[in-house]
């Protein structure tokens, strides 16, 4: 009886798991196509082709965070013709923090550049590599690198917004909901220079993993992909599901959003929760859903243009009304 008793008042200690190494090559957009093209047959690629006046410089490193390994991106510039500083747009891939690459980012890249945007798509570290809150500190630290670099790829310091696609889309909800808070910013690149984004372009992504709409973190028949980020289980440590919601976050310091969303609600958990709060706050968000269609629609015609011209729209309207 001591001894239950005991060990009912002794705090439970639970094991993390560890990142597992080596690539998960399992979100592919070319295997989402062909997967989606069973129930959509007449949807095609999104066109990759680099527009006409837009020119890249890829693999740039911009933090180290442990010798030997460099994170890198990729800076998409429009036609040097124009004389203005223009806004940059840092783009954050999906594939549940754990798969995908920022090279699924280019068709988007391509298209916002050539409307006048720098665009930059970012590499962060997945769970097979780093847990969270690491991907937070890379993603943070590559809006550092890009102020700080502002001005010799032709871009106004105060004027850069935060995309992401899924798993992207939750972290970039999450370093914009974050603006200003020191524990998430991590110790890498760029130091004294701000992390603040003024604007977020949510695709997709979760904004509360402890929600009734949310879906992440059944582990009942194998270990989903949130868990393996954090490291826990949501029983284990909801405090770390909690701290990663955007939600949590909201609030004045929060920039304007757009949301970008399919059909599949999940995708989207605490969504409207969060523009209640930025509304009792005023702070200006667009909404935009594509009725049936799948998780990955920014990657496919017909949804790839308005997904574009949404984004653009938006972008605009924000940064005119914020200079």
């Amino acid at each position: 009886m001591l001894l239950l008793l005991s060990s009912l008042l002794t705090p439970m200690v639970f094991a993390q798991l560890r990142p597992t190494g080596g690539r998960d090559t399992s979100f592919t957009i070319q295997k989402s196509f062909l997967q989606e093209k069973k129930q959509y047959p007449v949807i095609t690629l999104a066109d990759t082709t680099l527009p006409e006046g837009v020119t890249v410089d890829r693999n740039i490193p911009f933090s180290t965070p442990y010798p030997g390994r460099d994170l890198l991106l990729d800076v998409y510039t429009p036609s040097a013709s124009a004389q203005k500083l223009r806004p940059a747009i840092l783009m954050i891939h999906g594939g549940g923090w754990r798969s995908g690459d920022r090279s699924q980012s280019n068709a988007l890249a391509g298209q916002l550049a050539a409307r006048g945007f720098v665009t930059v798509p970012v590499e962060y570290r997945l769970s097979t590599e780093a847990l969270y809150p690491a991907a937070v500190f890379d993603v943070k630290a590559a809006i550092r690198w890009l102020r700080a670099n502002a001005r010799g790829y032709g871009i106004d310091p105060d004027q850069i917004a935060a995309l992401g696609f899924s798993a992207g889309g939750q972290l970039a909800a999450l370093v914009g909901s974050t603006n200003g808070k020191k524990q998430f910013e991590g110790k890498r690149g760029q130091a004294g220079t701000s992390s603040a984004v003024q604007a977020i372009v949510d695709i997709d992504g979760i904004l509360a993993f402890i929600h009734p709409e949310s879906g992440e973190g059944d582990d009942s028949r194998r270990t989903s992909a949130a868990t393996y980020w954090f490291g826990y289980s949501k029983a284990e440590r909801p405090d770390l599901w909690q701290q990663a919601s955007a939600l949590t976050h909201a609030g004045k310091n929060t920039p304007p959003i757009l949301f970008l969303n399919s059909s599949v609600a999940r995708m989207h958990a605490g969504r409207d929760d969060l523009i209640a709060t930025l509304n009792n706050q005023g702070v200006y968000s667009e909404v935009h859903t594509f009725p049936d269609a799948p998780h990955t629609f920014l990657f496919f015609n017909p949804w790839f243009g308005p997904t574009v011209t949404y984004i653009h729209d938006f972008l605009n309207r924000v940064f005119e009304y914020q200079k």
